[in-house]
């Protein structure tokens, strides 16, 4: 799948659905009342500020002439309460616009957040996780001047176009037709730059989330780049994605900063014959025009094209916002293929019997990753995973928590199918401790205490202890009060496991799932670990992956899956009677550590001897 690359575009549409901007509207309908308020009071101030030119108009023609002093100050303190008033207007408009703005970016990026928390595994399986990222935050930023002011000041100015043209009838109608001549082609310069303009925006979306992207996957994997001293490659390909990304912004604002110039010529063009013509009136013979219109009437003509000029720039952030709304209602849209089932129910309290009959998955269509997979596991019995490397085993125990739908089969869980249940219900009886120990921002505390909100200080402590991570916890500085960083980089692997497995333990689950719980123990911890499992496990239907073999000896039931099937099952002991693949992968196992503790054993020897010998 394309998306799935950080050097891959995603897919272009080639127009745009006008439904999104109604899906845009009822984000902004719940504040409808303040934006009216706003528009009333900016359309007040704007009125009394058109009352200025004709002040100036009074003044030119008849006060100073008539050097009447009294009314000129009297204009000119009217023309100071109509600024003052403007001004407060303006700043009242600006506060509250912009926490109106706010407040639907916030609700925007919420559901948005609110959805990819319901969205399964598979989703992020297909995606970078830099291009998820820059929609939730970069793309829902890029609407907030749209919102906040766009939206208001668009109406205030159409308005305001509507009264300009009528103080400009009521000034001279000859130049305001003569002003009116720029608009044809203005929206010839429109109609031109439309689609190239909203393409442009949409390649510049793509490549900042390629960008994105490949930022998100280098930071998750400096570790790994400066351990093959990958430095300068990485900083070649960011700068390849960087120089596509500042063409592709450069394409995009060159079609933005076309619309502003083209008003501002055309403003000039139509404002010059406005000139000519209103001075060659005023000095005809007759004398078809004063003075004081030409003034007040030029007056008016910044203020025809100052909202014009708006509505250009509203037109620029539109269609750029356009682009940006296609891929936020696109992750939103996004079905929820793991979901509640109309009329689901709770799940009853689990005893713990868990049965696949005939069950088939497939991550992608026509590609089968597990097919007719049938067992029964009682309450309380522990059921082991073996077999090598993509076989099907996490699969298999995903499917038991419902990450993915199967595609066939039924997976029921105390008679019931779990496809009937809500999720919630479902995964909060459950106990599972991925590959991925992953740890989050804040104390050890806070992330043993992730698995059940409610548990106390003592409980969390108890956790810790029958998984035996309390002693390396209370050695650190502030023990359990300690901070660790996101994913748990001030830990080692084997203490982050630890700290997921008393994660896990903490919940009290009915069943318990454990993928490659121990992978990341040394030796000695698994020892003490595996004391404090067997506790665990008991009264508990429990499900291991474990590729040492030492730790599922006593398992109730081992399976060997392969080939997307179980091709063995049994206890350990009668898998090593079968001598089949159970049996092979047993004795390699054993060969190595056989191998590796003889060499230990020889090692030891010689450096015994070397010691007397000196």
């Amino acid at each position: 799948m394309a998306r799935n690359r950080y050097d891959m575009d995603e897919v272009l549409e080639d127009s745009f659905d006008v439904r999104q901007l109604k899906r845009l509207a009822g984000y902004v309908a719940p504040y409808k009342g303040k934006m009216a308020g706003i528009i009333i009071l900016m359309l007040s101030a704007s009125a009394l500020t058109m009352m200025i030119p004709i002040f100036f108009q009074r003044i030119m023609d008849y006060y100073i002439p008539e050097k009447d002093m009294g009314k000129i100050t009297l204009v000119s303190l009217l023309t100071l309460a109509v600024a003052t008033y403007s001004a407060i207007a303006m700043r009242f408009k600006t506060k509250t616009m912009t926490i109106v703005g706010q407040n639907i970016i916030h609700a925007i990026r919420t559901d948005i957040f609110d959805h990819l928390q319901e969205l399964p595994f598979s989703y992020y399986d297909d995606r970078p996780h830099g291009k998820i990222q820059v929609r939730v935050v970069n793309y829902v930023n890029s609407l907030s001047d749209l919102l906040s002011n766009g939206i208001v000041n668009t109406v205030t100015d159409l308005c305001n176009l509507f009264f300009i043209i009528i103080f400009m009838l009521i000034c001279d109608t000859r130049l305001t037709l003569i002003c009116l001549c720029g608009l044809p082609l203005l929206a010839l310069v429109i109609i031109f730059i439309k689609k190239k303009q909203r393409r442009a925006w949409q390649v510049q979306s793509n490549k900042q989330s390629n960008l994105n992207a490949y930022i998100a996957e280098s930071i998750n994997g400096i570790r790994v780049t400066q351990s093959f001293v990958r430095e300068n490659e990485n900083n070649q390909i960011f700068n390849d994605l960087s120089r596509n990304y500042r063409k592709a912004w450069m394409r995009a604002v060159k079609f933005n900063f076309t619309m502003g110039p083209s008003v501002d010529v055309i403003s000039a063009v139509t404002t010059s014959f406005i000139y000519v013509l209103g001075i060659r009136w005023i000095l005809a013979p007759d004398a078809t025009l004063t003075v004081g219109v030409l003034i007040a009437f030029t007056a008016y003509i910044g203020r025809f094209w100052a909202p014009i000029n708006t509505l250009a720039g509203f037109y620029n952030s539109l269609l750029t916002a356009i682009s940006y709304l296609e891929r936020i209602f696109e992750t939103i849209d996004e079905p929820v293929l793991v979901k509640d089932a109309d009329g689901a129910t709770d799940m009853p309290p689990i005893r713990g019997k868990v049965e696949f009959k005939d069950v088939a998955f497939s991550y992608e269509e026509g590609h089968r990753i597990l097919e007719n997979i049938n067992f029964t596991v009682k309450p309380g019995e522990t059921y082991a995973f073996v077999g090598p490397t993509g076989a099907g085993k996490s699969t298999i125990v995903n499917l038991i928590s419902r990450f993915y739908n199967v595609d066939s089969g039924q997976l029921l869980i105390d008679g019931t199918d779990i496809s009937t249940v809500t999720i919630h219900s479902l995964r909060s009886q459950m106990g599972v401790m991925m590959q991925d120990s992953f740890i989050f921002s804040g104390t050890i505390m806070d992330n043993i205490r992730y698995g059940n909100r409610e548990a106390t200080d003592e409980e969390v402590i108890a956790a810790a202890k029958t998984v035996c991570a309390h002693d390396f916890i209370s050695q650190m500085e502030n023990g359990y009060y300690t901070e660790v960083n996101e994913r748990g980089s001030r830990l080692s692997a084997g203490q982050r496991q630890l700290i997921s497995f008393a994660r896990a333990l903490l919940a009290n689950p009915k069943i318990l799932i454990l993928d490659e719980a121990t992978s990341s123990i040394d030796t000695e911890t698994e020892i003490l670990l595996q004391k404090g499992l067997n506790e665990l496990l008991k009264g508990r239907t429990s499900f291991i992956i474990a590729h040492r073999l030492s730790t599922i000896k006593n398992a109730d039931c081992i399976m060997y899956v392969d080939k997307g099937g179980i091709l063995e099952r049994g206890t350990h002991e009668e898998l090593l009677a079968q001598r089949g693949a159970y049996y092979g992968l047993y004795m390699s196992q054993y060969d190595f550590l056989t191998q590796d503790a003889m060499t230990q054993n020889i090692a030891g020897k010689e450096i015994s001897l070397r010691f007397e010998t000196a």
